[in-house]
């Protein structure tokens, strides 16, 4: 197996200058790096990553650290993540912590023994204490722990609001609100804007709240059992995809109609909700934008790029499906 020491022999240069190459630091001129460039390609040489890293003090490793895998957005979310942090040259180590501090802690532990360069997290058992003590660098998904760690999340609060106008739009009476997000999540303030905007209008809301930690699918059946048995005239529903669904679900096999007798709305957008009938109308997170901001992020601090912002805010957007009647939608209630 050929080696550094043959590589520079060959483009008749210095090891040195193989390294630089290698680790893209220092100047080369265009015409030695194509010398070098062609000796690794002739010879077949493979890199020692492990060294190179150990070099640069680094493991070229990011952690991310989700709720659940199995969750639909959550894994979007860690697929286009793995996506973006590939293109920037780090691989990814994926937490799914399932409810469970202890597991959350422990990545959280990796970072401080230097066995990953970063971490994005998405989950939310922990104290904010656990993460602010860390002086490495940690990208929060939707959860603001204060200025020292910077947070990338959706607009919650649009989010909310085209929620409530769909529904309003769309006459509805009674709207079961199905919530479960921790209260120091950013995701949280969609609930609250929407029952404030409903309330204005004097329509009634009545709620149905999961435990926040859980994401099994038995919690969000369990959820749309309690909606059905609980609450009678129900004419619309605002929850996450897959509560939304199941709820609508046990709707129609009770003979309602969809949307002529039930509207519904869900927020996230993954794509379940386009594999049902009728398609849901949803609104909808970009997944892919905020996988792609919180891999800049994390890279933009282990590397000491730039200074970030302390909060990125991305855009939602609404998709009308057959679950409402059609409206036009101006945000502004």
């Amino acid at each position: 197996m050929a080696s550094i020491r043959d590589v520079a022999q060959k483009a008749g240069v210095g090891v040195g200058t193989v390294s630089r190459v290698l680790n893209g630091s220092g100047y080369v001129s265009a015409e030695t790096k194509k010398k070098i460039e062609d000796a690794i390609e002739e010879l077949g040489y493979i890199p020692n990553e492990l060294a190179r890293n150990l070099f640069r003090n680094r493991t070229g490793i990011v952690g991310v650290i989700i709720p659940d895998v199995e969750h639909p957005f959550f894994s979007n979310f860690v697929r286009q993540t793995e996506v973006a942090l590939y293109n920037l040259g780090y691989k990814t180590m994926v937490c799914n912590t399932i409810g469970i501090s202890n597991r959350e802690k422990e990545y959280l532990d990796m970072l401080e023994r230097n066995m990953v360069d970063g971490i994005i997290t998405a989950a939310h058992t922990l104290e904010d204490t656990e993460y602010l003590k860390r002086k490495k660098p940690i990208v929060s998904m939707d959860r603001d722990f204060g200025p020292q760690i910077p947070m990338v999340g959706s607009d919650h609060i649009y989010g909310g609001r085209l929620a409530a106008e769909i529904l309003l739009k769309n006459k509805c009476h009674k709207i079961l609100h199905i919530t479960g997000v921790a209260p120091d999540v950013a995701a949280n303030d969609r609930h609250a804007i929407f029952e404030t905007i409903m309330s204005e209008h004097g329509v009634e809301v009545v709620d149905v709240v999961m435990e926040w930690n859980r994401f099994d699918h038995e919690a969000y059946w369990e959820a749309a059992r309690i909606g059905m048995r609980k609450y009678d005239g129900v004419d619309g529903v605002f929850a996450a995809d897959q509560p939304a669904l199941y709820y609508m679900h046990l709707a129609m096999a009770a003979g309602k109609r969809v949307p002529e007798d039930l509207k519904v709305v869900a927020y996230d957008g993954m794509d379940i909700t386009k594999l049902c009938y009728p398609e849901v109308t949803s609104i909808c997170q970009n997944t892919q934008f905020l996988s792609e901001t919180c891999a800049n992020t994390v890279v933009d601090l282990i590397e000491n790029r730039k200074r970030v912002p302390h909060k990125q805010i991305i855009s939602v957007e609404f998709r009308q499906g057959g679950s409402t009647l059609p409206v036009k939608l101006n945000g502004n209630l």
